[in-house]
């Protein structure tokens, strides 16, 4: 498929720029390919569409203060956005100045400690921390936490708060899992009440997840790589739901991607790795049974694996429902509930829209 197949017009107004009053007040669209339905409902809903024995999986990655401002020892300004921290005094990182800084190049940073650039993988450079401090521990003294780039302010004390799940541990996420913004403790405790089972799972989101396919054709893009974690009794619980006829609801696209990384070998295996899977329309999902989600970016690679999910006929259906509809779009917006379409289902509307000129958009 071409990437101009996952394009779509939206209103400026719709980019959600701050959280709802209220984690769990958001809108959810209940998108049921399967029997071509589409359903206005709100979050709070997800506790009537789930049944008793099913599982939800929550990604509990913790978004660190991943940007940082200050300059080159031999002059300019720099920002750099830390993407990975190696270890206590090392980390990957994108660096944006007049000029690309070369290897042995020390910086400055927060007018408080140096860096060195020691390496550069393509668009990432390798930084030495020159500070007997930790890391994460600079971080989170001299750091922003890293919004968006479609949300326009700078970071506040209540995106600090609100740019976090309320269940997140694992620092390592340049980006929050959004679909887990939603939820607050009342939820969690009304879907456990209702005998919904609660699982984790941890995959460190990348800087990579805004960035759209620059390809015309979606098979020569390159996806970024991200750590991820499944623990064992994650891997019980799932293999317990199954076994007993209940469904499992991946709690956004990272805890998707992880799950699904994890079962390339044909089985779910614990363990932690990196992972640079691109899940497009013809994929068989091997984990997952339903999908709770926001609405992503045009040209994302995200809004790829939606549609490989839910069938490339449903989104768009969804998205355009969801723009006249006046939902609200991305990480502080609204969110849908998608039910897994069949592959055949998938593979034939895919073929049919590499094969019609007319639909080359999602909306």
């Amino acid at each position: 498929m071409r990437t101009q197949d996952f394009d779509f017009y939206l209103p400026t107004a719709l980019i959600a720029q701050h959280p709802s009053a209220d984690r769990a007040a958001s809108r959810m669209l209940h998108v049921d390919g399967v029997n071509n339905s589409l359903s206005d409902g709100m979050f709070s809903d997800l506790t009537k569409l789930l049944n008793s024995g099913d599982l939800i999986i929550l990604n509990d990655t913790r978004v660190i203060k991943a940007r940082l401002f200050g300059h080159k020892l031999s002059g300019g300004n720099v920002e750099v956005l830390i993407e990975r921290v190696i270890d206590e005094h090392t980390a990957y990182a994108h660096v944006r100045a007049s000029r690309a800084p070369k290897v042995g190049t020390q910086i400055k940073l927060a007018d408080a400690f140096d860096v060195e650039v020691i390496a550069r993988h393509d668009d990432l450079f390798e930084l030495r921390f020159l500070s007997d401090s930790p890391v994460l521990d600079l971080l989170e003294l001299y750091g922003a936490l890293p919004l968006p780039p479609y949300i326009t302010h700078e970071a506040t004390s209540i995106d600090e708060e609100r740019y976090q799940t309320v269940f997140s541990k694992h620092l390592g996420a340049v980006a929050a899992p959004t679909a887990g913004l939603h939820f607050n403790a009342a939820i969690l405790d009304a879907l456990e009440q209702k005998g919904v089972a609660i699982a984790y799972v941890t995959l460190h989101v990348g800087a990579g997840t805004f960035q759209p396919v620059r390809v015309d054709d979606i098979e020569q893009h390159k996806m970024h790589s991200e750590l991820y974690h499944i623990p064992q009794a994650t891997v019980d619980m799932i293999t317990k739901t199954k076994l007993h006829g209940g469904k499992v609801t991946a709690i956004g696209t990272t805890a998707l991607r992880a799950l699904e990384s994890a079962a390339q070998s044909g089985s779910l295996s614990a363990g932690s790795s990196e992972t640079s899977i691109f899940i497009t329309p013809g994929y068989e999902f091997k984990v997952v049974d339903r999908l709770f989600t926001n609405f992503h970016l045009p040209k994302s690679t995200l809004l790829m694996l939606v549609s490989a999910f839910a069938g490339v006929s449903a989104i768009r259906q969804a998205y355009a429902y969801a723009i006249a509809e006046q939902y609200r779009f991305f990480s502080y917006g609204d969110a849908m509930l998608l039910e897994k379409q069949s592959i055949e289902k998938v593979i034939a509307e895919t073929n049919t829209a590499i094969n019609d000129g007319t639909k080359t958009s999602v909306a």
